[in-house]
């Protein structure tokens, strides 16, 4: 029988490290537990914690059993888990500026809930952030049932970076904002494979912005607004990431990290109501000086 899990407390979870990883998550365990997975198997970044805010309709997805092994098994590993309810639930972004606030580490990682990460992506996206010294660094997710469904049209969007990422103004309408057009399906899996790095190497590339797999300079992130615009949103809305990332990018910079080491579990979305695009209302209403997370 599955003993109660230990939440643990905020104030015994904030302490000085390396990386944070900060998972939303809602009425996905098993995806859940599939995610928790992937980080209990990293290797070579000893100093990381992981916070899990659930806003299930029911019970949390962390207390079902599989979940709750994994959330042990990386306590059991030197991770520290804290496991929190964030209710009523006001949006996607009200959620991850919560869990933004959870944290004081050097940098964090926004990881979706239903991404496996392969072993050494955690080591790549901190080795990258590191060397490039850009706001952020990200994996965009690989759709592996699209692994046969080429797309070459989408492979000319595909620019490194010849050295540091600097601060670019990305906006709709123009040729950075169809960079995106590289991250659906398995776009990026195809490329990375055109390439044939040699083992260890990796690539930093142009983006406007990645979906599930981000690495945040918890800082920079922080004085580019975090996710507090969500004051400003209809708690129905999506593209809460694409406005945090286009804020970083035109102050800090960021990039996209290849080959991705995120796998998306393709399972059907949580979020079904996406009246407004958060990224939309952020660019036509946006302040001169974006508020700080508390």
């Amino acid at each position: 029988m599955n003993r109660p899990l230990d939440p643990g407390t905020p104030d015994g979870f904030r302490r000085p490290r390396q990386l944070d990883v900060l998972i939303p998550t809602r009425n996905r365990p098993a995806e859940l537990a599939v995610t928790l997975s992937g980080l209990a198997a990293q290797e070579g970044v000893p100093d990381f914690g992981v916070v899990v805010s659930d806003q299930s309709d029911n019970g949390p997805a962390y207390a079902h059993p599989a979940a709750a092994t994994l959330v042990r098994a990386l306590r059991h590993r030197g991770h520290p888990v804290l496991l929190t309810r964030r209710l009523p639930r006001r949006g996607l972004a009200e959620h991850r500026a919560y869990l933004l606030r959870q944290s004081t580490a050097r940098y964090v990682l926004c990881l979706d809930d239903d991404v496996w990460l392969e072993p050494g992506t955690l080591a790549r996206l901190l080795t990258a952030i590191s060397e490039l010294g850009c706001g952020f660094v990200g994996n965009a997710v690989h759709g592996l049932s699209y692994a046969d469904d080429v797309r070459p049209e989408t492979h000319a969007h595909y620019e490194e970076w010849p050295g540091r990422p600097v601060p670019e103004r990305v906006r709709p309408g123009t040729p950075e904002w169809d960079r995106a057009a590289i991250h659906p399906a398995a776009n990026l899996l195809h490329v990375t494979e055109k390439l044939r790095l040699p083992a260890g190497a990796w690539r930093a590339y142009k983006v406007s912005w990645i979906g599930g797999c981000v690495l945040y300079d918890r800082a920079k992130l922080i004085d580019s607004g975090g996710f507090e615009f969500w004051r400003r949103l209809h708690e129905k809305h999506q593209g809460e990431d694409v406005a945090a990332q286009l804020a970083v990018l035109e102050r800090h910079g960021g990039a996209g990290v290849l080959p991705s080491g995120a796998f998306h579990l393709e399972s059907p979305t949580t979020v079904t109501e996406r009246d407004v695009e958060a990224w939309e209302v952020v660019l036509i209403d946006q302040p001169s000086d974006s508020p700080q997370p508390a």
